[in-house]
């Protein structure tokens, strides 16, 4: 049975139990529909040569060579992870564009007494729809961007804001990174296509007519560009502002990046590539305290001698906040206090 996605929304609406890509690992691994398995009916190196076949002897051969292949790994995944599927199951199965390898999936398990159902056009019919969503116009929502220097604790704070009841939206969740030269996340950052299907469907949970907040991002989140329909309605977007003490947010950067500080030499590492932007002396320095584990006080001097400068350059070139925040602290409580005050007067005007 046939499924066409018309908008993005008719995700929500497949009324499926599973939904299955057939594609490669290496296909599945750069993008896929939300909550989707890996099922693949040819493994990478089997696409490789059922495609080598079919350019350098005939398509025949490679058709009937792939057919082989697609049947032994369809035979696994029904003694496998389908073996407990009972009678009622219903899957919903695709490919690259609804071609060959989803085709001769579904009929097996149709075949099997299976109510499947088959994507139109594969796994490009959806990408279609996360583009458009992402590439054409700009979003719909409301947005107000949580803005301040580094180690001002913004993460943190949207997170309060979601816990107060706050509707947000997590960049650097979603993009793997948290946004600096020391930003990287043990898990790494997902393909680009990836990134941009996560925040497809983050955005699609979102409600319009509710603020939404996103902390201040620039146009790159590591090394993910968010995509122009979000990075416009940031760009339009109110922000509010936040300040802390310097020793405030140098214990909360230590706190914070405790996977990094527990590698002193990865750290040392890390400052050598901000050589173009200080002294020999400078990076020499940053990298006796790594070294030593003296962690405020170099945090301390990232923030004054490196981010600061930077963070003042950029807000220089933006409007005024439609709220400044001076906290006296970034622990639990204030920022809890912090994002009830800010949902008590969110409405942006």
């Amino acid at each position: 049975m046939p499924c066409t996605l018309s908008t993005y929304n008719d995700l929500t609406d497949l009324a499926v139990d599973t939904i299955i890509d057939v594609r490669a690992p290496s296909e599945f691994a750069e993008d896929h529909l939300p909550g989707a398995i890996n099922l693949p009916v040819l493994d990478d190196a089997q696409r490789a040569k059922v495609g080598t076949i079919y350019k350098q002897d005939s398509p025949f051969n490679a058709r009937k060579i792939g057919a082989a292949l697609v049947a032994q790994n369809t035979a696994a995944h029904l003694q496998g992870p389908l073996a407990g599927k009972g009678g009622d199951w219903q899957p919903l199965v695709y490919c690259w564009r609804g071609g060959q390898r989803s085709g001769a999936f579904a009929t097996i398990l149709d075949q099997v007494g299976w109510r499947v159902r088959l994507l139109s056009g594969g796994y490009r019919s959806y990408r279609r729809l996360v583009s458009k969503m992402l590439y054409d116009g700009t979003l719909p929502h409301q947005m107000i961007l949580v803005s301040g220097g580094t180690g001002t604790a913004k993460t943190r704070l949207l997170q309060h804001l979601a816990n107060a009841g706050g509707q947000i939206l997590d960049l650097e969740a979603l993009a793997g990174h948290r946004g600096s030269i020391f930003g990287a996340m043990a898990e790494g950052q997902p393909k680009q296509k990836m990134f941009e299907s996560r925040l497809a469907a983050a955005c699609a949970q979102l409600d319009p007519n509710k603020v939404t907040w996103v902390e201040a991002e620039s146009s790159k989140i590591g090394d993910r560009v968010v995509p122009p329909a979000l990075w416009t309605r940031m760009c339009a977007a109110p922000r509010v502002e936040i300040f802390a003490p310097l020793a405030a947010r140098a214990d909360f950067l230590c706190r914070a990046y405790e996977d990094l500080t527990s590698d002193p030499a990865q750290f040392g590492i890390q400052i050598d590539q901000m050589r173009s932007f200080h002294s020999a002396d400078r990076i020499g320095h940053w990298q006796d305290l790594a070294k030593t584990g003296e962690w405020n006080t170099l945090a301390a001097d990232l923030i004054r001698d490196h981010y600061d400068p930077r963070y003042a350059k950029s807000a220089a070139r933006t409007t005024t906040p439609l709220r400044r925040l001076e906290l006296p602290d970034l622990s639990d409580d204030t920022l809890q206090q912090t994002a009830q005050t800010l949902l008590s007067g969110a409405a942006p005007e």
